[in-house]
């Protein structure tokens, strides 16, 4: 399992931390993590609307596909939850590869990675964590915090930004 002190080997990533990242000129915060997986279907995703997102080098993105079908308890939770197929390939893809860290926004797919025992980050954790690798400072992660309810179109419940500001706040002294 990926600690705050070790940097995650097999990371996969859903759309949605993609595409926030880029929004906010924040995916370099990615750099550290060897390679990034993205899914075939997750990729088309994050293309379609964010352009020019995997036009860099760095990160280091690779962009695969499942080997095999779902295993039966990941289609049960797809079904269940319901997740869409890029979140399912997420999961399939984390599962096949032995994932470190899931990167994903999507509260469906978080509830599903922790059911399969997979470690789930989102938008708000790559941007925590930021501080504690030393990517960011305090105040340009509070910054960015700040700024998501206008340049980005991640959805996020009012109390929970406030919350994420608060504990970013307190590091500030």
């Amino acid at each position: 399992m990926a600690t705050a002190s070790r940097i995650a080997r097999v990371v996969v990533c859903d759309a949605g931390p993609l595409i926030h990242l880029d929004e906010l000129d924040s995916l370099r915060l990615l750099c550290d993590f060897p390679s990034v997986l993205v899914p075939e279907v997750v990729w088309a995703e994050a293309e379609r609307h964010r352009p020019h997102l995997f036009d860099t080098s760095s990160p280091s993105f690779a962009r695969v596909t499942p080997q095999h079908p779902p295993r039966p308890a990941l289609a049960a939770l797809s079904r269940l939850m319901p997740l869409h197929s890029g979140e399912t390939q997420a999961l399939q893809i984390a599962e096949e590869h032995g994932a470190d860290l899931l990167l994903t926004d999507d509260t469906a797919a978080r509830l599903a990675a922790r059911e399969l025992q997979l470690p789930v980050h989102g938008t708000l954790g790559i941007l925590l964590r930021a501080i504690r690798r030393g990517q960011r400072s305090a105040q340009q992660v509070l910054d960015l915090v700040r700024a998501i309810p206008e340049r980005s179109t991640l959805h996020i419940k009012p109390s929970l930004l406030l919350e994420v500001m608060a504990e970013v706040e307190r590091t500030l002294g």
